[in-house]
């Protein structure tokens, strides 16, 4: 879920940037905001059509409670309707989750199972549900997905361009295998000593349905979560209509020019975006990105240069964009079409975009 980084200076830098966060009161809520309207910060998916009093930090009679927080390695904003409370529930629950499943942090659930050697470990439910849910989801992929990726993961650097030997790669990969993981009721176990969970792939969706959960126990009939390039839309707009969200070119840096290459109106559903964004780096020529793929530990050799994904669940969003990312245009569009209520969207290098069959009808709710 985060860049790989010496757990001291890992820490450090999300203390920065919190401690920016909860002393920089509307400052913060404002970069935030710029993030997902066209910022420096903007994500694979992107929300489109911000108010200007929201951006000025000014609320009217009507306007949404909005609030940012910097968790997951990622901002993560909040726009909420009707439901004063919500956005502060909603930065105390990420919290939570981050301090849960934080590969780099020792004291999370994910480093104790990772460092437990093979013996099992008693976690936090959230924490076993999110594992059983990672094991289902790496067998639907039929080796494209893995949670034990970190075995390999971990190896790699993209924040400091770090690439691994080949005979590192070579040693670890033996260890990445789901099958190795078993979850009885809240106490997780690593058969393989030497595997290693790396929950990067689905957790932000997992998070994402969570908040929503929260927010529905709560009565919210209306809001908008963006952790990253991770979406719900909960419900409509207040005025009935549907919530407008781009997907940005994947062949752009980012900053305030970044154009959005397809926008999609969406209602009470995810949209998650996979692509090569900025975890990548350049060495001796050759560009690396953060997707690696389970079967060979090194970054994924596809004609994919970003995969949007919608479907009823940021769970099934996540897990799925990565698994089709990994499976390239033709092969994921046939694996894609096999989920209900569940659309993708293929762009290429030259943002070349193939839909699958439902997009046309799942984008425009």
């Amino acid at each position: 879920m985060t860049s790989r980084l010496p757990n001291n200076a890992h820490r450090t830098r999300l203390l920065s940037r919190r401690t920016l966060l909860s002393r920089g009161g509307q400052f913060a809520a404002l970069l935030g905001r710029c993030a997902l309207a066209g910022g420096a910060l903007l994500p694979p998916a992107v929300i489109t059509g911000c108010s200007n009093a929201a951006e000025h930090g000014m609320r009217q009679s009507g306007d949404p409670y909005t609030g940012s927080t910097f968790a997951f390695d990622t901002f993560c904003e909040f726009t909420v309707y009707e439901d004063e409370g919500a956005v502060a529930e909603l930065g105390r629950l990420c919290a939570r989750y981050d301090s849960l499943f934080d590969l780099y942090d020792e004291s999370s659930d994910v480093a104790r199972i990772n460092a437990a050697g093979g013996k099992p470990v008693e976690v936090d439910p959230d924490t076993a549900e999110l594992i059983q849910a990672g094991t289902e989801w790496s067998s639907r992929s039929n080796g494209r997905f893995d949670i034990t990726i970190g075995a390999v993961s971990t190896l790699w650097d993209f924040t400091e361009g770090v690439r691994p030997t080949d005979a590192a790669i070579a040693n670890a990969l033996p260890h990445v295998n789901w099958e190795s993981v078993h979850v009885n009721g809240t106490e997780v176990t690593l058969e393989d000593p030497e595997a290693k969970l790396d929950l990067g792939g689905i957790a932000k969706g997992f998070i994402a349905d969570k908040l929503v959960e929260a927010l529905r126990a709560r009565g919210t009939q209306s809001a908008l979560l963006s952790l990253g390039g991770n979406i719900f839309a909960l419900g409509s707009k207040p005025d009935g209509s549907a919530w407008n969200v781009g997907v940005r070119d994947p062949n752009e840096p980012g900053g305030a020019g970044t154009a959005v290459v397809v926008t999609v109106a969406v209602r009470d559903c995810s949209v998650v975006t996979s692509g090569l964004y900025e975890r990548t780096f350049e060495l001796d020529g050759k560009r690396y990105w953060h997707i690696l793929d389970p079967r060979t530990g090194y970054p994924v050799e596809t004609d994919v240069t970003s995969v949007t994904v919608i479907s009823p669940t940021s769970t099934a969003g996540d897990a799925l964009s990565t698994t089709l990312f990994v499976a390239g245009t033709q092969e994921g569009i046939d694996l894609v079409d096999t989920y209900d209520d569940t659309a993708a969207l293929f762009l290429d290098e030259n943002n070349a975009q193939t839909p699958s069959a439902r997009w046309n009808e799942l984008g425009a709710q």
